[in-house]
């Protein structure tokens, strides 16, 4: 079992560092760098990665934060919401920000007539070292505890030994970067891992989340597994679907 203990800020004199926000940015930092260093051995420009990597950050939070809105607790937000615009408080969906990430990725590929397949393998591919990095702060905080268990990665809360989520996000999005770092030393079909981690990342979070305590429910899921439901179908749909690679 894993002893529990929390870390939210970090006082460096007169500076306070939020743990959650500088992981989060880290990881996205390092996910942009692997990203367009491995633009450079496909032929693309690795600046179109730092160019889109600022749209991408901007309408991921903006689509988490509106998933989080609309689906997990459209009540308390009726009633405030100017809450809904408070980026400080609370309440962020991160299947929202794949959404909001993934439109913001279109617009820009289809704009500067990138090959399409080819740019969602980047930001696949290193997707989960980002994701990984990320949910470090999640665990720190414990944002999002799990149920009861007697599992072996259980963390020992305060009422009780507790599945934590974050933990367990993170160390699937270190397992995940390895295996694709592994798989990336051999050429594959275009979309190969953009399919790849929308197959293996929502099948994961889908068990994951009947695990999870405190999150809304429509027939019996939340509404991050019926969504994952959709994105686990395309996955499976791009890795079965032979493309052009000259075209696609």
């Amino acid at each position: 079992m894993i002893p529990y203990f929390e870390l939210h800020t970090i006082s460096l004199g007169p500076i306070t560092i939020q743990v959650w926000g500088t992981m989060v940015a880290l990881g996205f930092l390092v996910a942009t760098w692997v990203a367009a260093r491995r633009a450079k051995s496909q032929g693309i420009e690795s600046n179109h990665i730092w160019n889109l990597a600022p749209w991408i950050l901007f309408f991921a939070f903006v689509g988490a934060r509106v998933f989080h809105v609309l689906f997990y607790d459209p009540s308390w937000y009726f009633v405030h919401p100017l809450d809904a615009l408070n980026p400080a408080l609370p309440g962020f969906s991160i299947i929202g920000g794949v959404l909001g990430g993934t439109a913001a990725g279109l617009i820009y590929v289809s704009r500067h007539k990138l090959k399409v397949w080819a740019m969602s393998d980047l930001i696949a591919y290193a997707l989960p070292l980002g994701t990984g990095i990320g949910r470090i702060g999640c665990f720190l905080i414990h944002d999002h505890p799990g149920t009861l268990t007697h599992f072996v990665l259980g963390v020992k809360y305060p009422d009780g030994i507790r599945h934590d989520h974050g933990l367990y996000l993170s160390l699937l999005g270190w397992a995940m970067f390895i295996l694709f770092y592994i798989l990336g030393r051999k050429k594959h079909p275009p979309g190969y891992f953009a399919g790849l981690y929308l197959v293996i990342d929502g099948t994961v979070r889908f068990l994951l989340d009947f695990y999870r305590i405190g999150d809304a429910k429509y027939a019996g899921l939340t509404p991050t597994q019926w969504l994952l439901i959709l994105t686990v179908t395309v996955g499976i749909w791009i890795l079965t679907t032979k493309r052009d690679t000259v075209n696609s």
